[in-house]
């Protein structure tokens, strides 16, 4: 019933009660614009940097698993080279005791299979320590960079903070100011402000008519069209950027 009261109220206005209350709607709202320029590209950068640490304790993680995962195959590796050194010794002392030259030729065909598994594992040992050396490298200068990364967004949330708690005060205020005055507005006008104010230049959804051309654009306003504006009867939009015009002395 209220809300249904509130609709009546708003569409009873006159025109001109409708215009200064956009009007004064887009100077808090531009007041809010200024408290935010000030904080500036903080909020991006911050989220960038938040963005860029949190990238790079993920690939510390994978490094770290894959060093882990290298060390891991290099200890199978040499566990690889005990089996063969004992098999190889197996292999030498049944030779001693074997009845023909078959045997023999068998037992020494195993024994270089074992040399050869042997060496294999030496050269994968090889490859996975280089492999290891290089990951390690990268690890600590991911390590270092990670560090100046943490510093620096401490340093920028400091700046950041610092500027949110002077002007939260006065930010809070006008944004409840600001939801007071679109209380007295009706919706399809509201939505009108907030869509043009969305696609404009520095957020000006209503500007004045300045030396006879629109406060936005700057494009001419014909002699007729300012005395409309002037007259206060209807809602005027700028032809060229589609802004809301009001007469200066509004």
């Amino acid at each position: 019933m209220a809300k249904t009261e509130t609709k009546k109220n708003s569409s009873e206005k006159s025109v001109e009660e409708k215009l200064r209350a956009l009007f004064n709607l887009q100077k808090v709202m531009s007041e809010i614009d200024k408290i935010q320029t000030l904080r500036g590209e903080l909020p991006l950068e911050v989220q960038d940097l938040e963005d860029e640490v949190e990238g790079l304790e993920t690939r510390l993680k994978n490094l770290n698993a894959e060093i882990k995962n290298l060390n891991n195959a290099i200890q199978e590796k040499k566990n690889g080279i005990k089996e063969a050194d004992l098999l190889i010794k197996k292999y030498e002392s049944q030779q001693s005791g074997v009845r023909n030259n078959r045997e023999f030729e068998s037992l020494n065909k195993e024994i270089e299979y074992q040399n050869l598994e042997k060496e294999l594992c030496k050269k994968r040992i090889r490859e996975f320590e280089t492999e290891m050396k290089a990951k390690q490298e990268t690890l600590t200068k991911s390590e270092s960079l990670i560090e100046e990364r943490k510093m620096d967004l401490e340093n920028k949330r400091k700046e950041l903070d610092n500027i949110v708690s002077d002007t939260k005060d006065d930010e809070d205020k006008l944004k409840k100011k600001a939801k007071d005055i679109e209380k007295g507005i009706d919706e399809r006008l509201l939505t009108a402000f907030k869509r043009i104010r969305k696609n404009a230049r520095n957020g000006l959804a209503v500007v004045t008519i300045e030396r006879d051309a629109c406060g936005g654009c700057f494009n001419k306003i014909p002699p007729q069209r300012h005395l409309d504006i002037q007259s206060r009867k209807k809602i005027i939009v700028c032809e060229y950027c589609g802004r809301i015009l009001v007469d200066s002395e509004l």
